[in-house]
């Protein structure tokens, strides 16, 4: 029997008030990026937000007027600060505040930044998304059509279980979709003869952290539901997590593929619990990006092809990391625009108006090595595989191998040498 699913006004998102003006370096000039407003870049959408404001504003738009952690209006989410919530504590409230925000507040405690809920449909009714949400699962399936997954096989694989979650964990109803930002105040080093890592991978791989503290989530949703079965990914499952994501309300996905939060802008790691719990949903996110083209215009090698569809076999993260093999397998062309980058590329995150006001945070995970930062390019050349798995043991430069590292880094000594 179909069941209209039900939705809660508690969107979860830890975040200041007051957010601080910063600047970041754009291949664009200042005044395309500190001029657009939200009113701008989304002609004809009145803004969700109660105060039209200027990305370069240091004053945050309200979302309600609301002066507590309680519900705000319908039309508004529920801003809730992080707390400590130990599980008998949270089991005693239990009579005056929902399981589904016991569960938020435990994952902002754990130092999740964003926290939502998307229900999944009975297997009865085979479809587990919205509308919207088939409709991103069509595009991943023309993308593969196209071959825009490159060398990546594994995409491929089963892909009725990126649209079922059913068929991940049986009797699912319920996904708990978690972000954490990992934007840190630090710049890399742009001496001569330094490469370019992405921000990401400047600090321990974030998979073990994430898997970490989802685990912990798991077990606080056990001790306030026994006898709940959950399941755990981090961009490690086959899990359509950012059109997840996007359902719970988190973020939307951005022209640039990625998930953008207007919270953490794309500074967001994203993973997922499937549980056997019947939540109440968020609702989903609306796509904020309007007219504004910013990143397709600053990918180097023009790998967003068109408007939230990206080209893999030419992105350079895809590129750095993902591709195997020797220099032969990447065109001349495209070595020479991936300049000094050994592992990923930022570009299109870093002119993103939305990560222009994006908060620090102070995870010692995200904490950057004078070696992420700036990357000696004449030393990293001379790595023998014994220092390269002692070196990047906990980092995920490691999913590149020493043999894909070397590839990158001599591909930039010669863009640096011309």
């Amino acid at each position: 029997m179909n069941r209209t699913p039900r939705r809660s006004n508690l969107v979860v998102s830890a975040w200041r008030r007051e957010r601080p003006h910063r600047t970041v370096e754009s291949p664009f000039p200042r005044a395309a990026l500190w001029r657009m407003s939200r009113e701008a870049t989304n002609p004809g959408r009145p803004s969700p937000r109660e105060e039209k404001l200027s990305v370069g504003s240091t004053k945050r738009a309200q979302t309600g007027k609301a002066t507590s952690s309680a519900p705000a209006a319908a039309a508004n989410p529920t801003i809730v600060q992080p707390s400590l919530v130990s599980v008998s504590t949270a089991l005693g409230w239990l009579s005056s505040m929902s399981l589904v925000e016991a569960i938020k507040r435990d994952a902002l405690a754990l130092g999740f930044n964003a926290v939502g809920i998307s229900q999944v449909a009975e297997h009865a009714q085979h479809s587990a998304l919205s509308t919207e949400t088939q409709s991103l699962y069509g595009r991943l399936t023309e993308w593969l059509q196209r071959g825009y997954q490159g060398a990546m096989s594994w995409m491929t694989r089963d892909p009725a279980r990126r649209s079922d979650p059913q068929l991940v964990l049986p009797g699912c109803r319920s996904m708990i979709s978690v972000g954490m930002n990992y934007y840190t105040n630090n710049r890399a080093d742009e001496k001569p003869g330094m490469g370019r890592i992405a921000r990401y991978a400047w600090g321990k791989d974030y998979h073990l952290l994430m898997s970490q503290r989802l685990a912990q989530l798991e077990t606080k949703i056990a001790a306030l539901a026994p006898g709940v079965t959950t399941k755990s990914y981090s961009d490690t499952g086959p899990i359509m997590e950012k059109a997840w994501a996007q359902q719970a309300g988190l973020g939307w996905i951005g022209k640039h593929s990625n998930l953008v939060s207007a919270d953490c802008g794309s500074w967001l790691l994203l993973g997922e619990i499937l549980t056997t719990l019947d939540l109440t949903a968020d609702e989903p996110a609306t796509d904020l990006c309007g007219s504004c083209t910013l990143c397709i215009q600053a990918c180097p090698t023009g790998a967003i092809v068109e408007p939230y569809v990206v080209d893999a076999r030419l992105c350079i993260s895809y590129l750095t990391i993902e591709l195997r093999g020797g220099r032969e397998v990447i065109s001349d062309e495209l070595a020479s625009k991936m300049g000094n980058r050994i592992f990923g590329c930022d570009d299109c995150l870093d002119v993103c108006p939305f990560n222009l006001r994006t908060d620090a945070v102070n995870e010692p995970a995200f904490a950057p090595t004078p070696l992420t930062l700036a990357p000696n390019l004449q030393a990293l050349s001379q790595i023998s595989q014994e220092d390269f798995s002692t070196t990047f043991k906990e980092s995920p430069l490691k999913r590149a191998k020493l043999s894909g590292l070397l590839r990158n880094v001599s591909i930039a000594q010669k863009n640096l040498s011309r």
